[in-house]
This record gives C-alpha cells, structure tokens and sequence, in this order.
C-alpha cells in the first residue's frame, strides 16, 4: 500500500511539474528568443533525459515508431514551443496553453474512432463544449462573437495555427504510440531529435545571438530539469501507481498550468477565461469518463503527458 502511495506521489509531482512548463517554456523564449530558446531549453532536457531515463536500445525500437512516431513528437514540441515564445504577450501565451489543452479530448475522439466501437452519443456535445471553452478563452472579456475570435486570431494567426495543429498532432501520438511503441520508451531519442531539429531551424531564421547571464542561464537549467523531471517521474509512477486515480487527476492539468502560469505571469486572469478553462478541462474529463475501459493501466500508458 505504502510503496502505490509513493508511486501515486511521483505520478502528482510529474502532473505539477508539466503545469510550470508552460510558463517556463515562455520565459526561456523572452531571454534567448522564440525558436533559440526552445532549441536550448529540449537540448538541455535530452542531456537531463539522458542521464536519468537513458537512451533506448535502438535495435528494439520498432521502425514505424521511432520515424513516425518521433516526427509527430518533434513537431509537437516544436509548435507548442513556438506558439508560446512568439505569442504577441504573456496573456496570448495563455491562450495558446488552453488551445493545446484541447488534447485530452481530441485523443478520446481518436481512440474512438480507431477502435470502432459504438460512440456514446453524449460525446460529441462534450467535444463541442471543449471547443467553445477554448473560444470562451479566446475571446476574453469582449462579447462572445465570431467577429471577436477572428479579430483576436488574425492578430497573431501562426501561433493559433502552430498551437491548434499541435493539439491534433499529440493526440494522434498518444493513440498510435501504443499501438507503435512495443512498450519501449523513446522519449529522450525523441527529444534529441526535437533538440536538432530546432537548431537546424535556428540557422534560417533572424534571432539575436545568445548572451547568458545567471538570471537567464538559471531558468533555463530550472526550465530543463522541470520539464525532464516530468517525464522521468511519469514514466516511475504508471509501473504501480492507482491508475485511474492518475488518470483522472491528469486532466485537471489546464486548471493547474493556467493557475501557475498566472501568478508566475503576474496575470490577474478574468472570471471569463477562468470559465473557459473550466469548461475545457471538465468535457475533457468527461469525453474520458464516457469511454474509459476496465483496465485502467491500458489507458494511462497511452497518454504520455505533454506540458
């Protein structure tokens, strides 16, 4: 009992630390620039990755994974990365964490669709709602109006576009990784090749050269380890821990990131977006709810968390 508690405690301190990724990943792009800094900050991480998770033998990584599977990891990282660190403000980067958070729900539609069996027919309002909390968000204070969402993505349509794509992606990933993965975990391969791919886009864009400091030089190396620590601790706690317990607890994660992120920000979020937020993360729990299986375990590995 006492060591499923441990694994349960891993399995919270992974969740909470992916909720302070969001705002990291933002201020890692404010010091060293939106693409440079992502390609410091999963560099560093693969490093970490590699010293505390290790690298897979990749004799046993089956080949549909480890090309299919990495490239649609890369480009999600890379997306949401970039959608945080070229958000137009720290506000825009929250809209951008809520739109990514369209994934749990997204990957319930998937996996339904995938496995072909009978869809509960209260699915598809709950999949609506999550898309109108994310407009809900979107839209702010101002009235809730399609004229007001396209005004509100047309002023910085690529990292609407970068987060909502990416939100697609991981879902897809989650549903194919197990079918694809034979059970081994690629994570820091896939993070290597997150990290590579950034720097070769670095050559082609126009970013001022890096100057480290011990302010900036510090949140990166935190940035790192939280993001890294996440993934290491999550991997730890689905081998004994109360899965359904975890499973549920996973998706309060846009609740637990935009409360972080607002006070990290110095945001005083609006009852509006806190309503958004809401009510992305509830049709979320309650596509899983709907379509849940008995044997939890089987779920909860599918869905290797992103931040």
């Amino acid at each position: 009992m006492l060591s499923r508690q441990r694994y349960n405690v891993f399995g919270t301190l992974a969740i909470l630390l992916w909720s302070c990724v969001i705002s990291l990943t933002r201020f890692v792009a404010e010091y060293f620039g939106p693409v440079g800094g992502a390609a410091l900050l999963y560099t560093v991480s693969s490093v970490l990755l590699m010293l505390t998770v290790g690298m897979p033998k990749f004799s046993q990584i089956p080949k549909k994974y480890l090309i299919l599977g990495g490239v649609m990891f890369a480009c999600y990282e890379i997306f949401l990365s970039l959608a945080l660190g070229m958000a137009n403000s720290r506000q825009q980067a929250l809209d951008m964490a809520i739109i990514n958070y369209l994934w749990p729900a997204l990957t319930v539609v998937i996996a339904t669709l995938i496995s072909k069996k009978p869809t509960p027919i209260a699915l598809y309002p709950l999949i609506m709602a999550a898309f109108v909390g994310v407009v809900w968000c979107v839209s702010g204070d101002q009235p809730l109006s399609w004229a007001t969402l396209v005004s509100n993505i047309q002023s910085n349509p690529l990292t609407y576009t970068l987060a909502l794509s990416g939100a697609f992606i991981w879902a897809l990933y989650c549903n194919l990784t197990q079918k694809w993965s034979n059970g081994i975990n690629a994570i820091t391969p896939f993070f290597m090749l997150t990290a590579i791919t950034l720097w070769i886009h670095l050559l082609f864009v126009d970013e001022p050269s890096f100057t480290f400091t011990w302010t900036n030089s510090s949140v990166l190396l935190l940035s790192a380890a939280v993001m890294a620590g996440g993934y290491g601790l999550w991997n730890i706690a689905i081998i004994g821990g109360n899965m359904i317990f975890l499973a549920t607890l996973s998706y309060f994660t846009p609740v637990i990131s935009i409360f972080i992120s607002s006070i990290v920000f110095a945001i005083a979020l609006s009852w509006s977006f806190w309503q958004g937020v809401i009510i992305v993360t509830l049709s979320s729990l309650g596509c899983w709810w709907l379509t849940r299986e008995k044997s939890e375990k089987s779920r909860i590995t599918e869905i290797e968390q992103p931040q």
